[in-house]
């Protein structure tokens, strides 16, 4: 009786310290982590909390501080196989994500929604920029949620991140909602997203150490790098008055696409790009080593995209 007492005791002080306020940006990130997690476990509620089960890789705030790349603003490299951080700088400071975005949107559309199901389009889907990459999906269209995923993920359209999010939560707003609560469940505690593309919002921000927390989760899931992992999909929908659409599409990935080479023993498994003026070239990748180890790799802010590609391939060298 009396180690049954001390073991609820026990749970009761971790519980009480999960809810003290602590800061982030002053304790090492596993300190912030064990301050934080119970409460953000007891505020969640849900089985999803799960997905926070396994242990992640972490990394202290001096270690974070790194500036050995000059190139691009963060830069992590983790093994995802040991959860260990091999490269990190500034991985804690504020960025924007730009089309990494959509990495979040996939794993909400994957949890939410059946990759057969044939979506029926509300609205013409436009935006003010006419240059942003898009299908130009047209109110009526019936589309099937796996060939939106593939126009989000593979040529990163922004019209298909916006069908998937109205498909899974009704309106933006809603999924935008949905979005932030999903990555705070993940300990992604320094981001807010405010769309489900990445398109340019000065409130519309996260981190190298948040998006490797949610592309971790996405990792789980086989659907996304069937996707990601291609060089080109062809995608053929309805449109309103009964027409077959077809729409070919190459992958943004420019290791995929041939045009850079990945390092000897490194090979490509997925990932998922982001440019825009504010957030500059940023990539996401998922890649194993030699000896079938996965890395999870982020560069963001790269200063040209030849920049980021070069960055990424000297952190990837360090996975053998």
């Amino acid at each position: 009786m009396k180690k049954i007492i001390c073991m609820i005791m026990s749970i009761m002080m971790v519980a009480m310290s999960g809810c003290q306020s602590s800061s982030a940006a002053s304790l090492d990130y596993e300190q912030h982590y064990k301050t934080t997690g119970t409460a953000m476990k007891e505020s969640a509620l849900s089985d999803r909390w799960e997905s926070k089960g396994s242990k992640v890789a972490v990394v202290s705030k001096k270690k974070a501080e790194n500036e050995d790349y000059p190139d691009a603003k963060e830069v992590l490299l983790v093994n995802n196989t040991k959860n260990k951080v091999l490269v990190s700088q500034k991985v804690f400071d504020q960025a924007y994500p730009a089309s990494t975005t959509k990495i979040m949107t996939a794993l909400l559309t994957l949890e939410n929604l059946d990759l057969n199901k044939v979506v029926t389009i509300k609205h013409d889907i436009t935006f003010p920029d006419g240059a942003a990459v898009a299908v130009h999906l047209k109110k009526g269209d019936k589309i099937t949620v796996e060939a939106l995923l593939n126009a989000l993920i593979i040529m990163s359209a922004n019209d298909a991140a916006v069908a998937l999010g109205e498909e899974v939560s009704g309106d933006l707003t809603s999924f935008v909602k949905l979005m932030n609560k999903r990555a705070k469940e993940l300990g992604a505690t320094n981001t807010h997203f405010a769309n489900p593309n990445g398109l340019h919002l000065a409130n519309h921000y996260s981190t190298a150490y948040d998006l490797y927390l949610i592309f971790k989760e996405v990792a789980k899931h086989n659907e996304f790098f069937n996707i990601a992992g291609r060089s080109s999909s062809r995608i053929e929908y309805t449109g309103s008055k009964g027409q077959l659409k077809v729409y070919d599409m190459a992958s943004t990935n420019q290791y995929i696409a041939g045009t850079y080479t990945l390092p000897s023993n490194v090979y490509m498994i997925g990932g998922k790009t982001g440019t825009t003026t504010q957030a500059g070239s940023c990539l996401i990748l998922l890649t194993k080593n030699k000896d079938g180890e996965e890395f999870i790799s982020v560069v963001l802010k790269g200063a040209t995209k030849s920049a980021l590609y070069h960055t990424m391939t000297d952190i990837l060298s360090k996975e053998n």
